[in-house]
């Protein structure tokens, strides 16, 4: 949830500032709600009451991955690793709002890790850190040095050759474990497939895809 606080003060803008100060935020980064716009006392003495306003943190989703990544490189960086940049954008696909970091570099082979794990763990982090008001969901996707692009056209050709497999010998053809977000290629690479259906089996982190052939149906 996002953070928001409440201040009163004699005029909406001190009260504003007292807000901003407790969260520790810039203007650009909230949004304000007057509550009561307060009123001089008359003479200076009877009637006057404060202003009142509820301030609430509104940082935007691709700012707040901006600010994990950023941080994430910094930490990161040793005297060799200047060269290492990200780039970020906002695109649409089927109508859902994804954010896309490309992280270039002569060395990033450590912000992968071994079979994608720890680019996927990054990935994982950056969704949390642009979800984290709630509201509507935004996807975000990371991928560094193409790996994400390269390893996707493996695992769809990886998966055509077990779909042809489970197809020509009528049986089922488990593939090797693989996380989640690799799986989800495999399944969207052959939904559309008419010979051959998939299957997630078996436990986290051992899950795997298994690709069976359709049950034939005799149509009379």
């Amino acid at each position: 949830m996002a953070r928001s606080v409440e201040k009163s003060a004699k005029t909406v803008e001190e009260a504003i500032e007292l807000a901003l100060t407790e969260l520790g935020l810039e203007q650009e980064d909230v949004d304000v709600e007057i509550l009561d716009s307060g009123a001089k006392a008359v003479l200076g003495i009877v009637g006057g009451r404060d202003a009142v306003v509820r301030v609430t943190e509104s940082i935007s989703p691709i700012r707040r991955v901006t600010e994990f990544i950023d941080f994430l490189l910094e930490s990161c960086k040793d005297s060799d690793d200047s060269d290492v940049k990200f780039y970020i954008r906002e695109e649409e696909e089927d109508g859902q709002a994804v954010i896309k970091v490309d992280i270039t570099g002569e060395d990033v082979a450590y912000l992968i890790g071994k079979h994608g794990d720890t680019l996927y763990a990054i990935n994982t982090l950056a969704s949390v850190a642009a979800n984290k008001d709630g509201g509507d969901y935004v996807r975000v996707s990371v991928d560094v040095a193409d790996y994400r692009k390269h390893r996707e056209q493996t695992l769809i050709s990886m998966a055509n050759r077990a779909a042809s497999k489970a197809a020509k010998f009528k049986k089922p053809v488990p593939m090797a474990a693989m996380p989640a977000i690799e799986r989800r290629i495999i399944h969207t690479a052959l939904q559309g497939n008419t010979r051959v259906i998939t299957e997630s089996e078996g436990e986290e982190p051992n899950r795997y895809v298994v690709v069976k052939p359709k049950p034939y149906v005799k149509v009379f």
